[in-house]
């Protein structure tokens, strides 16, 4: 385990985390606002392997982990913390069925609490303009817009948002 919530465990990703992992990457809506490509079993296989390899990795710096409910140990989504030589970033997605349950609030808040004591100064975290709910999310955790653009890879309007910790 890498931290938890009242309701939530972040852990690392493994193999037996295919079946939901798929049907997150697969899911065109949960997409929409990231890389808006849905991708097939055998690929999101590949990636997942992907991930979990970069586990033991010198330096790695691309961390995805699983959101685990603690009430019934099911993954409910993906937690990322990104370092891309100038900002940390974090990003999350969840599974459709378990949008709309305040996961997205709690596993931020949480999230900001363990880079704070991995001696993390600043977040960031980019959101397209029309994720209203991913906007809400940062603003109520004190996030500030510093940046609007056009996103390079699905072409929509995102704003970047920081926190200083």
């Amino acid at each position: 385990m890498i931290f938890e919530t009242e309701r939530l465990l972040i852990r690392k990703l493994k193999l037996n985390d295919l079946e939901p992992f798929h049907q997150l990457e697969s899911n065109p809506k949960v997409l929409k606002y990231a890389t808006g490509e849905v991708k097939n079993l055998e690929e999101n296989k590949i990636e997942l392997l992907d991930l979990i390899a970069r586990y033991d990795k010198h330096l790695n710096d691309f961390w995805i982990y699983a959101i685990e409910r603690k009430q019934d140990r099911k993954f409910i989504g993906t937690l990322a913390l990104v370092k891309d030589n100038i900002d940390d970033e974090i990003g999350y997605r969840f599974l459709e069925k378990y949008w709309g349950n305040g996961y997205g609030f709690e596993v931020c808040k949480a999230t900001i609490t363990y880079c704070k004591q991995k001696g993390i100064k600043k977040l960031v975290g980019y959101v397209v303009d029309e994720n209203i709910a991913s906007a809400k999310i940062l603003k109520k955790l004190n996030f500030k817009v510093v940046n609007h653009f056009i996103s390079d890879d699905i072409k929509l309007p995102e704003s970047k948002y920081e926190i200083i910790l």
